[in-house]
């Protein structure tokens, strides 16, 4: 007979933790599901709003399991605060080390098999993604640092940050090694070894790390990419190249945080368009669920249509829904976060992993974008000028590149290049010469 596993938590929201609703997960076997329940206090609340697109603002519990093996047995807005493909392998090595160590002293029957509730709660709360937290049945937020160890670490330890990552990559880690990585490492943004970081103004931030398996300068790479795109007149995070131990670290400031340290209301494209992680969904399609939630949708469409020039024009090639976020203003209203995980792919075709309409399919040309502006609301000559700003930026990239803010060498220019030297370019060049 199947052993049913239970579990709950408190929802919460901000800095103040106000609380949201209650949140339970069974597991039976292989049969997993969750349930969510806003409390009256949030119902009657004047500052309510659906916390996740697949959550109404009602009474009683609201179930949910995974559409696909795949996707989350968690609504889509708890989902999106669940570890990432890094943080995820950190949680899980450190429950092998810790079962291992189990097993040596005969107590292995003590250690239990994670579970995805395991991964949910494994996400140390003060960098947990967006707003929402989660605390237990003591008022503890989960995850909290164990004893007197500092939650998130300053710029400063990078470097044993840096080598805790790569020890982990090479599978030569200690258990020190993921005693110290265990919550830092767990932020947003992929499958590339990272950590949570408190900058030197106070403000919280992500340090990406070069993996041990790069060819590339992988991190100075997406930090030109966010230089460029904030000339090219792209909303885009804040990033700078931080050298320790020889290795550019991209430190990346994380733009759900407010200046003052309050925590802002964030939510995937893939939730907002309410995604399997399995479909092929377009950009007309957020610009479609924009028109819906944005108080300024004309300003926002022309943002989303100047990324996706912009994604061609550097071949960021993993434009995936997971890489489209949106923060929320107020009244359940919402903006596009951010541009953010841009990083030039010069081994890969111009080709965008979000096709451009539900018709025509994957983006991988230019003159198709601009034929579909006014999709976006553009009129031609808007659009135009948007190629022209955004390939103008592109056309500097050598220049910026070898800038001290990113700090590539010649060697860096020649890997690179074929991302931003190819036939897409020419082709906005010969549109913009028409």
């Amino acid at each position: 007979m199947s052993k049913t596993i239970q579990h709950s938590a408190t929802i919460c929201i901000g800095e103040c933790g106000t609380l949201v609703g209650q949140l339970a997960y069974a597991k039976s076997g292989l049969r997993e599901n969750s349930s969510f329940a806003y409390s009256q206090q949030w119902l009657q609340s004047v500052d309510r709003f659906s916390v996740s697109p697949d959550l109404d603002l009602i009474e009683g519990h609201q179930y949910h399991k995974a559409a696909t093996g795949t996707d989350s047995v968690f609504h889509l807005g708890i989902a999106d605060t669940e570890p990432d493909g890094w943080g995820c392998r950190l949680i899980a090595r450190d429950h092998a080390k810790r079962r291992k160590r189990l097993r040596d002293e005969g107590r292995e029957q003590s250690y239990e098999p994670l579970t995805e509730w395991d991964y949910l709660v494994g996400v140390d709360d003060v960098s947990r993604v967006g707003a929402l937290r989660l605390r237990d049945e003591h008022g503890h937020f989960l995850r909290t640092i164990e004893g007197h160890e500092r939650a998130t670490p300053p710029i400063l330890e990078l470097a044993l940050m840096l080598g805790a990552s790569h020890a982990v990559e090479r599978r030569t880690e200690t258990e020190a090694d993921l005693r110290y990585l265990r919550g830092r490492g767990t932020s947003l943004g992929g499958l590339r070894p990272k950590c949570s970081i408190i900058d030197d103004d106070g403000h919280l931030a992500i340090g990406k790390f070069p993996s041990v398996t790069d060819e590339r300068s992988v991190t100075r790479g997406e930090v030109l990419a966010l230089h460029l795109a904030l000339a090219a007149g792209i909303n885009a995070a804040q990033a700078r190249i931080i050298v320790t131990d020889d290795s550019p670290i991209a430190v990346i400031r994380r733009f759900d945080r407010a200046n003052n340290g309050s925590r802002i209301p964030y939510l995937s494209a893939a939730s907002m368009l309410q995604a399997r992680r399995d479909e092929e969904r377009a950009y007309t399609e957020i610009a479609q669920r924009i028109i819906s939630i944005c108080a300024e949708p004309k300003h926002e469409l022309a943002e989303l249509w100047r990324r996706i020039v912009f994604n061609l024009l550097i071949t960021n090639v993993d434009d995936h829904l997971h890489n489209h976020g949106f923060l929320h203003v107020a009244n359940g209203q919402w903006s596009l976060a951010p541009a953010f995980d841009l990083n030039p792919f010069p081994d890969k075709d111009q080709e965008l992993k979000t096709w451009l309409t539900e018709e025509t399919g994957p983006v991988s040309s230019i003159t198709e974008v601009v034929r579909v502006a006014d999709h976006f609301w553009l009129e031609p000559a808007q659009a135009l000028r948007i190629l022209g700003e955004v390939y103008s930026a592109v056309k500097k990239w050598r220049t910026v590149a070898m800038s001290a803010a990113v700090g590539m060498e010649s060697r860096d220019l020649i890997d690179f290049a074929p991302a931003f030297e190819h036939r897409q370019l020419k082709m906005a060049a010969s549109i913009l010469n028409r």
